[in-house]
Parts: structure tokens; sequence; C-alpha cells
């Protein structure tokens, strides 16, 4: 049911996206936000699906395989997106878009956040399937096993080496990249998914703990917002 359901999202978002390409494309503001908004709420609904499935028999077997599967599926389906805030500092930074199309992208990418968690607590809500039973009543399911400290320089770490292997793969060819950059994120995963969650994206960590934030917001977005923006910097800055 779980896997029917993302499925489903993601059907759903690449008809959306294929609507605004035909009927906006002239209104590029709307456009270029609406894109984004799609993609990046297809991205944190199925990772919020994706983490009920992380108890899965085989353990850690089966939930890597998930992770690495729909990673190239949203390779696939989502190009010409970053749905990552951190990925659209850089075009910022080189001068490729401007600072208002840039903060219109990070809007968006926020927006899609909060209308994913909101659309998967509303599916949760309906019990359609097991792992959803009791899912809404865990409040902040705390994703930070270490201390704060060791949490902020691991997800600086992962964000510099994935934005560096995004550097690294831009002259390989696109069915390819897709592969080594979703096999980079389960490797990512696999490393601090029990640390930090392995997140290294400030939309995607606030779609995954908003409750996190709302207890904890210095030390939540020193983590998850802070230290993946500054490995994008750093990054920036040496190439």
């Amino acid at each position: 049911t779980s896997l029917l359901l993302m499925a489903g999202i993601m059907v759903t978002v690449g008809l959306c996206r294929r609507l605004t390409r035909r009927r906006l494309r002239s209104r590029q503001r709307l456009y270029t936000f609406l894109l984004e908004m799609f993609s990046t709420l297809q991205i944190c609904a199925c990772t919020n699906e994706l983490c009920l499935l992380g108890n899965v028999e085989p353990k850690p077997h089966a939930a890597l395989t998930l992770t690495y599967g729909f990673t190239v599926l949203h390779g696939l389906t989502l190009t010409g997106s970053t749905c990552n805030p951190c990925g659209t500092l850089q075009p910022m930074w080189g001068g490729g878009i401007s600072v208002r199309i840039g903060g219109l992208k990070i809007a968006a990418q926020f927006m899609a956040a909060v209308l994913a968690r909101v659309l998967m607590h509303f599916i949760w809500s309906l019990e359609m399937a097991e792992p959803h039973f009791g899912a809404l009543s865990k409040g902040c399911s705390n994703p930070m096993q270490t201390t704060e400290m060791q949490a902020f320089c691991i997800e600086l770490l992962f964000s510099v080496v994935f934005q560096l292997t995004i550097l690294r793969v831009e002259s390989v060819s696109p069915k390819y990249r897709v592969h080594l950059i979703a096999l980079l994120i389960t490797m990512l995963v696999y490393a601090g998914g029990n640390l930090t969650g392995a997140i290294f994206n400030p939309a995607l960590a606030f779609s995954l703990h908003a409750n996190c934030f709302y207890d904890k917001f210095l030390s939540y977005s020193l983590v998850y917002w802070i230290a993946p923006s500054l490995g994008k910097f750093l990054i920036l800055y040496v190439f």
C-alpha cells in the first residue's frame, strides 16, 4: 500500500508538472514557483512515507533498497528542479539566476515541505496501511542520536560530499549520473542515517521533523539548516 501511495504521488506530481509546462510557460515566475513546489512536494511526501518503512525486514537492506530506487525515480522524473535550498544557492552565487528567482524557488521548496507534511498526515490519519497506525502520535521523532556538535559536523560533511559530487558528475551522461547520485545518497544514509538521518536538505528536514524544530528550534536549525548551507558555501568558495 505504501509503494502504491508513493507511486500515486509521483504520477500526480508528473501530471501537475506537465500541465504547468503547457499552460504557464509564458508566466515565468509562476511557472518557476509551481515547478519547484511540485517537485519538492514529491520528494518530501515520498520521504515521509519511506521513513515509516525504515523498520521493514530485512533491516536495513529493504530501507536502503527503497531509498536507492526512489532516488533514481526522483532523478529521472524531476529533471530541471533543485528541490534543495542549498542547491539553489549555487546559481544565485554564480549569477546564473537572479536573487529574486532564487528566493522564489526557496520559498516554493519550504511551502512544498509544509504541504507534503499536511498531506501525509491526512493520509496517515486514514490508516490505509499498517505503518500508518500510530504515525501521528509520535511527535518529534528526534533524528539526532548524537551530540549537537557531532550532528552539525556530520551534516556539514555530508553536504560537502554531496555538493562536491554534484559538481563533479555534471559532465557524466544523465542516465548514469542519476544512478551515481542515488548510490551516493544511499551510502550517506547508511553511514549516518542512524545518527542524524543524513538529510542535508533544509526543506526536507523541516518536512520530516517539523515538531522537532518547534521544540528545539535553535539546535535543529543549526544542524539541519545552517550546516548544509555552510557546506554549500564552502564548496562554492573553494571551486
